[in-house]
């Protein structure tokens, strides 16, 4: 048996291998008999690993804010009313609102840290994937500002065990016109450290996922940050047009950036 497990002729190739180029999904697997290649076993059990670490593994808060300290920005650390992983994980509720230390921590440190009714607060929080957070959230904040010259004004927020939700009351308490939530999104067996970005106008506690936009997928090998911040730049601007965010507000980035794209192409002489 072993013999024929290292011999290439035992594994049957699907047709469809040149998907794999394309995508970092889980097709054309090939088959050994009736069952799945040996090697690709191991790179489920793998992937499947890096899948629930991410999702338990704590985020580094102290060298996340040494990191954007570096870069010129201030941070502040708040939590959810979550005490611990485990907790976070079976009450999705206690992560949706802050611990009442931090939101008291947050009320008295708004007049002095922020303007009054600041136009956009940003939150980067763990979410279900700390990794996602640690690895792609400063650079895509670094992104972002050639759009938002002024975004080291006011501090950045770093939350902990916290869901989208809890930038509803971070916005509400500091009276912003928009929160930007960066958090880990719930990891894929190919994708342990997706970024998702959640817009919310106006917001408050209460709200639901259909009053406010999502960016997901933020990383290198899917959506790159440039991409990234060029999307919510135009949703934060089209938010402002439009006064709410949500089901009304359209991502329709790349059918005006598509004319643009041609004409440069046109303009290149041969």
């Amino acid at each position: 048996m072993s013999k024929s497990i290292k011999n290439p002729a035992a594994i049957t190739h699907d047709p469809w291998t040149g998907l794999q180029s394309l995508t970092r999904a889980r097709v054309a697997l090939g088959r050994s008999g009736v069952s799945m290649p040996s090697r690709e076993v191991l790179r489920f059990g793998l992937a499947h690993a890096q899948a629930r670490d991410a999702v338990h593994q704590a985020l580094d808060v102290e060298s996340l804010a040494e990191t954007f300290t570096d870069q010129g920005f201030r941070c502040l650390h708040v939590a959810s009313r979550a005490p611990d992983r485990a907790s976070y994980l079976r009450r999705p509720d206690w992560g949706r609102r802050l611990a009442e230390a931090s939101a008291q921590q947050l009320g008295q440190q708004a007049p002095q840290c922020w303007p009054a009714e600041p136009p956009l607060a940003f939150v980067v929080a763990d979410g279900l994937s700390s990794l996602a957070t640690q690895s792609h959230a400063l650079q895509l904040v670094m992104n972002l500002l050639p759009y938002f010259p002024d975004l080291r004004d006011s501090p950045i927020l770093i939350a902990t065990q916290s869901r989208v939700a809890l930038g509803d009351e971070v916005g509400e308490i500091l009276k912003a016109g928009m929160v930007v939530m960066l958090i880990g999104e719930r990891p894929g067996l190919s994708s342990p450290d997706s970024l998702g970005i959640y817009l919310t106008a106006q917001p408050r506690v209460g709200f639901n996922d259909a009053q406010r936009n999502c960016i997901s997928n933020v990383r290198p090998e899917g959506l790159d940050y440039a991409e990234a911040a060029r999307k919510l730049a135009f949703l934060i601007a089209g938010a402002r047009q439009l006064g709410r965010t949500g089901v009304d507000l359209k991502d329709d980035s790349d059918a005006l950036a598509a004319p643009a794209r041609d004409a440069q192409a046109l303009s290149v002489e041969p």
